[in-house]
């Protein structure tokens, strides 16, 4: 099965950087039945971590974070790729942005199992349209 490769939109949230502060985002949006295509969180600096969360439906992800009190950033855009894992996969996604001369703000990838693999892909706001082009979505 060849790639797939969309746009999605992001959120993210910025939290105290200790225990249960990613269980206290998480947690909601479970009970509310949002599913989240990714996920990722990381140190922020100053004792906060900042969640970035891939909804499927942005609708209703806005809806439960808006009931559970969840201060969030404006939507922004990243791509989502699935696909068959194999040697250089991400690779060859990277060297089609350089070709086009899109910096990768920040990437995430991982194999999936039963030989499949996704990927999480920011580039600068500016850059987005070429990304999307070079990329072919």
């Amino acid at each position: 099965m060849p790639e797939t490769i969309r746009r999605v939109e992001y959120y993210y949230a910025v939290v105290p950087d200790k225990p249960g502060s990613g269980a206290g985002v998480l947690s909601p949006l479970q009970e509310a039945g949002v599913n989240l295509l990714a996920y990722l969180g990381f140190p922020a600096g100053r004792g906060k971590s900042q969640i970035d969360l891939v909804p499927q439906d942005p609708a209703a992800f806005k809806q439960a974070a808006q009931q559970a009190g969840l201060k969030l950033s404006r939507a922004k855009r990243a791509f989502l790729v699935e696909g068959d894992d194999r040697i250089g996969a991400v690779a060859d996604l990277t060297r089609r942005l350089a070709e086009a001369k899109v910096n990768v703000t920040a990437a995430c990838a991982t194999a999936a199992g039963s030989g499949r693999y996704g990927m999480i892909l920011w580039v600068p706001p500016a850059s987005y349209g070429m990304a999307a082009k070079a990329l072919g979505v």
